[in-house]
């Protein structure tokens, strides 16, 4: 099943695609609240439902703003596949942003 064309259809279905986006940004600040309280009481049902949401979220703002939450992600996936780096204190951090503290 393809979750992302299922949840546009859904908004399409209800007029979500046409609505302001600015509503759906601060959904998604709601949700990513959601998320960090659910990590931080280590709420793993709450985590899956929060992050699920998320999803949900991002695909319909992309949807109102004429892009393609696939494309978003192929994008962003592009830009780190080969990204070198090393972990400090459980962070990735990318070599460049090391050589800037040098």
């Amino acid at each position: 099943m393809d979750y992302i064309k299922s949840v546009e259809a859904w908004a399409n279905n209800r007029g979500l695609d046409k609505t302001n986006s600015d509503k759906q940004l601060i959904k998604l600040i709601e949700e990513v609240g959601e998320l960090s309280e659910a990590h931080n009481k280590e709420w793993r049902d709450k985590q899956i439902d929060s992050i699920g949401d998320i999803f949900v979220v991002l695909t319909i703002y992309a949807l109102q703003n004429n892009l393609h939450l696939d494309d978003c992600v192929k994008e962003a996936y592009n830009t780190i596949k080969d990204r070198n780096g090393k972990m400090i204190d459980g962070v990735f951090v990318k070599s460049s942003d090391l050589e800037e503290d040098e």
